[in-house]
């Protein structure tokens, strides 16, 4: 058994870069079913189910890695050091699905272990730290864990199996302004990729992930430059032209062209691949950057839809604030406006999670200081963490 998984694992990597995602993916999940009855006695470099949950999830096939992984934790595939691969991996998706709450308590669960991490898994628990920071607008939580982020990447090569914690490193980099300390890793990854022939299953996620570190940074041309890359891999796999098409509408939505059909449609079909977090966050931007009430209220909705929320709910008409809430009370909106922003976060990146302008938080926030009697920003905040406990 042990012969038969080491050699499928072999050749479901080499399929990975030369052939298809899918029959890596089979070759790889097959490897994974047949080391699974030697459960915790198997002792390999890396587990076929890692690498198996690896190629899944970046060809969108999200509920493929998670049944892998699954199994590999019930049976203790690769014993007690592997287990940390698969859980940080099921934390991974939880993320890119948008359940920050589930990735956050699976690095909690993992800290009260206290044993040290592999350097692999090193880099990807600090990767989650900052993908979710940075997907909650957590820029003090962001700015906590960069050093340890630059730390991680020189103690571990650049090699495939780290341009997903690389990417989240980018946008994060982004966001800091701090791109030069990460630049000579990311150039080492594409000089990698065009050693191997720009293989489709490691080279989109890379390129998705270089889009939004452009975007993030203003950089247009740069971005531009990831979506021409993307646009190449369209028709190599479903994947990439998911989000190739995710990736033009980007563009369009930043350039103040929003096409609410396109728009939908690009944010469902990375809702489909499993980017939710990403696909909410697509149908959101586009909403309220477009001057058209209709199309804003149907993007809205779309992005509350892929982001799992009630759509109903957004939708009760606004009833007057003297009769609507009592003074001391909010609403849901206002409650989650208030919540945010006693969190630290600015109107604008409040706006970015809820999907309304920094106008429309702004006025949430007036309009609660009138109802509550406060005559300052400060007198208004400690009244929300009363009210908010």
């Amino acid at each position: 058994m042990l012969d038969g998984g080491a050699s499928l694992m072999a050749q479901g990597v080499v399929e990975s870069v030369t052939g298809s995602a899918t029959a890596a993916l089979s070759t790889l999940v097959r490897a994974a079913a047949l080391l699974e009855p030697a459960g915790r006695a198997v002792l390999l470099p890396d587990t076929p189910a890692a690498l198996a949950a690896l190629v899944a999830m970046q060809s969108g096939e999200l509920s493929v890695a998670e049944s892998v992984l699954e199994r590999a934790v019930a049976t203790s595939l690769g014993g007690v050091l592997m287990d940390v691969r698969h859980r940080l991996l099921r934390a991974w998706i939880a993320m890119v699905q948008g359940n920050l709450a589930q990735a956050r308590e699976a690095l909690v669960l993992l800290r009260k272990v206290g044993r040290p991490l592999e350097p692999r898994d090193w880099i990807f628990a600090v990767a989650l730290e900052i993908g979710v920071a940075r997907r909650n607008s957590d820029l003090a939580a962001l700015k906590r864990t960069w050093d340890q982020a630059c730390e991680a990447v020189l103690r571990h090569p650049v090699d495939l199996y780290t341009f997903l914690p690389l990417g989240e490193f980018a946008a994060a980099a982004a966001r800091l302004r701090d791109q030069h300390r990460l630049a000579p890793h990311l150039t080492a990854a594409r000089t990698l990729l065009r050693q191997l022939g720009d293989p489709p299953l490691w080279a989109v996620p890379l390129h998705w992930a270089g889009l939004h570190a452009a975007i993030i940074a203003e950089e247009t041309s740069v971005a531009e430059e990831h979506a021409a890359a993307l646009a190449s891999f369209r028709d190599r796999s479903r994947y990439g032209a998911l989000v190739s098409a995710a990736a033009e509408s980007w563009l369009d939505v930043l350039a103040g062209k929003v096409d609410p059909d396109q728009a939908e449609s690009a944010a469902r079909g990375l809702h489909a691949a499993g980017q939710w977090w990403d696909a909410a966050r697509l149908a959101g931007q586009a909403a309220i950057r477009t001057s058209d009430r209709q199309a804003m209220v149907r993007l809205l909705d779309c992005a509350r839809l892929l982001q799992g929320r009630p759509v109903g709910a957004a939708r009760k008409p606004a009833e007057p604030v003297a009769e609507a809430v009592d003074a001391g009370k909010l609403s849901d909106r206002e409650r989650e406006v208030a919540e945010l922003v006693v969190g630290g976060l600015t109107y604008k990146q409040v706006g970015d999670r809820l999907f309304i302008s920094a106008k429309t938080v702004e006025h949430h926030m007036a309009r609660m200081r009138q109802r509550l009697g406060c005559t300052s920003r400060a007198e208004l905040l400690d009244q929300l963490r009363q009210i908010l406990g």
